[in-house]
């Protein structure tokens, strides 16, 4: 595959924009509650959709899977466990926090996280020296951006808790949650990355490396399936929602819209990392990270969040993008 800066970049910038928008759906959910939607968007999200993209573009898909070792699929599998418990908390840090905040604060930790365990565990003999430096220099920026944005968010949540009554200790519970939760995330990008050998494999079968990439979805969101599943079956069975599912056709639409959104995002950044080379796994994933950070940020400015923001919020908000955007480009240079 010809390593392409730009249009890897672009491939991941249109994940970024999906997976950025993936939750606004829930905005307009009218009669299910939180574990109906987010059962509904499990499934299509990591069964339904994957085994769809692979089926449709790997050929030989399950010759590939029987050529595997255990542990070539075992490791995948654990990690995105690991990442769908992330997964849980994430649901419930969007509903508390609110979409721009709760995108900060997680997307932040497992874009730095995320970005640099591969980097330094799989490909630093790979890197050149001049690359390393504009990549960790990239990293920096990026958490700068990141800090100044979830400072903004902060700022705008205390000046609504004076407005609304809200309880500082909630919200502490929240933001511990959603720390928890960044730390977690990046489980799924070392799914991907330590699920390589399936991409590898499926390329020995006559695969384009841009297609194999879809094999390793569907066993390494088969282990995020699992948490995911199970609380939201014990939500239902706990709050006696099920019966909420009469009521499907509006809010499942929605729910499955969601989930065709977050794995159309990562079936895209699968692509974008052959284009971006060696090193596509971690640049590739900080630019992911900070496309979601942008277009969740400017979603929850169009849904009215930031409609009450204090001056200073907003100024931090914009020295927060613009140092994801010097970030863009020092990662974009660092993988060429």
């Amino acid at each position: 595959m010809e390593h392409s800066v730009p249009a890897g970049v672009s491939l991941v910038m249109i994940a970024g924009l999906m997976s950025g928008s993936c939750m606004l759906p829930s905005k307009f959910v009218r009669d299910w509650k939180w574990e109906n939607v987010w059962l509904v968007f499990s499934v299509v999200s990591l069964v339904i959709i994957p085994w769809i993209l692979a089926v449709a573009f790997v050929g030989r898909l399950f010759e590939t899977y029987r050529a595997l070792a255990f542990q070539q699929l075992a490791i995948p599998i654990l990690l995105g466990a690991g990442w769908g418990i992330a997964q849980i908390l994430f649901g419930v840090s969007v509903k508390r926090l609110g979409l721009g905040i709760a995108y900060a604060i997680i997307v932040g930790l497992g874009a730095v996280l995320g970005t640099l365990v591969p980097l330094f565990v799989q490909q630093k003999a790979l890197a050149k020296e001049h690359a390393l430096r504009l990549i960790l220099s990239g990293v920096i920026v990026m958490s700068i951006g990141i800090f100044l944005t979830a400072w903004s968010g902060q700022i705008k949540e205390r000046a609504a808790a004076v407005h609304q009554s809200r309880s500082s200790r909630s919200y502490l519970a929240a933001t511990f949650l959603a720390v928890l939760c960044g730390l977690m995330a990046p489980m799924l990008n070392y799914s991907f990355a330590f699920g390589q050998d399936i991409a590898k494999a499926a390329v020995m079968f006559g695969n384009q490396p841009v297609n194999a990439a879809y094999a390793v979805w569907p066993v390494g969101l088969a282990g995020g399936l699992l948490p995911n599943a199970a609380y939201s079956l014990w939500l239902l069975g706990k709050n006696r929602t099920w019966a909420l599912f009469r009521s499907a056709p509006p809010d499942f639409l929605r729910s499955s819209l969601m989930g065709v959104l977050w794995m159309g995002a990562f079936a895209f950044y699968g692509m974008s990392t052959t284009y971006l080379g060696a090193l596509g796994t971690s640049v590739g994933w900080g630019l992911l990270q900070i496309f979601m950070i942008m277009t969740a940020t400017v979603a929850g400015v169009l849904t009215g969040e930031w409609k009450d923001a204090c001056r200073s919020a907003r100024v931090l908000l914009g020295s927060g993008i613009a140092g994801l955007t010097v970030a863009i480009v020092l990662l974009a240079v660092g993988s060429v």
